[in-house]
């Protein structure tokens, strides 16, 4: 029988969907219907206005409706990591302070996007928030989308900061997250399709899109790998492979596909994204619809 690392947030996570109006305005009632089939198909955490939350295109003042309303949702037992990096320290302890105000568990921080700061700028940002915060903090290391990814010098100085305590790690370089695990970190997957081998270098659990669709699925796989066996868990694996495919794999990916997920399972009656987004057009959705199907999770 294996021993699972500690998973400080929970093993099954998804950064899940925010909901919107057909008009984009911010439909909370959606929203708290997301949270509910999330914690109700096998996570025991959820992640809120992160990127597949759209938190790119979401006010602060509704980042905290939001999270309200989410934990009003699934009560005080679920783990709510919320997220509150921006690529403007200010803003981002603003956020720190609400989320611990509306009673979040953990913070999740982005690398700060765009401007790009160099490692002295982005150790300073994560320090001013997480002092901020008090709060457990995940750092979100995702240099695809930022820019910027984060150094093992840096990871070193922060493991001393004892509030951050977790990672969840985009960048698919399995002996890095290996590393991150000796440093002390509880590492989780940042991406669907490489989670086994995660588990393989010593993570934790999975911060999950395709997790909107197949909760209970990816969380039998990161059950059985933890149990020991590895053999059950890429069976799993390999059913899923068509939903991996399908949720991430075009370049109209994360919050568009969450949607049409979501909408083929009959969470939400419509895929409304906010702009510079926009929603899987017809044939992109009768795709998902394939690829979900091939899953059987259709």
């Amino acid at each position: 029988m294996s021993t699972a690392p500690a998973a400080p947030f929970g093993t099954m996570l998804t950064a899940m969907a925010t909901a919107f109006t057909p008009d984009g305005a911010l439909d909370l009632e959606g929203t708290q219907r997301i949270a509910r089939h999330l914690v109700a198909t096998g996570h025991d955490g959820l992640v809120v206005s992160g990127t597949t939350g759209e938190s790119a295109t979401t006010s602060k003042e509704e980042d905290g409706e939001v999270l309200a309303a989410v934990r009003d949702a699934v009560g005080p037992d679920v783990h709510l990591v919320a997220g509150v990096g921006t690529n403007d320290t200010s803003t981002s302890v603003w956020l720190a302070q609400q989320a611990r105000k509306q009673g979040a568990d953990a913070v999740l921080l982005v690398t700060p996007y765009y401007n790009k700061p160099g490692q002295r700028g982005i150790v300073q940002h994560f320090r001013q928030v997480v002092e901020a915060a008090e709060l457990p903090v995940m750092l979100y290391d995702v240099p695809g989308r930022t820019g910027s990814a984060i150094e093992l010098a840096s990871y070193e100085e922060m493991i001393g900061w004892e509030p951050v305590v977790a990672v969840k790690d985009a960048l698919g370089d399995m002996p890095r997250a290996a590393r991150l695990v000796q440093l002390g970190y509880s590492v989780y997957s940042g991406d669907d399709v490489n989670t086994l081998a995660f588990l393989a270098h010593g993570a934790c659990g999975l911060v999950s899109v395709v997790g909107h669709a197949a909760g209970r699925e990816l969380s039998a796989m990161i059950r059985t790998f933890q149990s020991g066996d590895h053999a059950g868990a890429l069976e799993i694996y390999h059913r899923l492979a068509p939903a991996f495919a399908a949720v991430m794999g075009v370049p109209n990916y994360g919050a568009t596909t969450a949607k049409g997920c979501l909408q083929l399972l009959g969470v939400l009656e419509h895929r409304t994204v906010r702009s510079p987004l926009v929603p899987l057009d017809d044939d992109e959705y009768a795709a998902l619809r394939a690829g979900l199907a091939a899953a059987g999770l259709l």
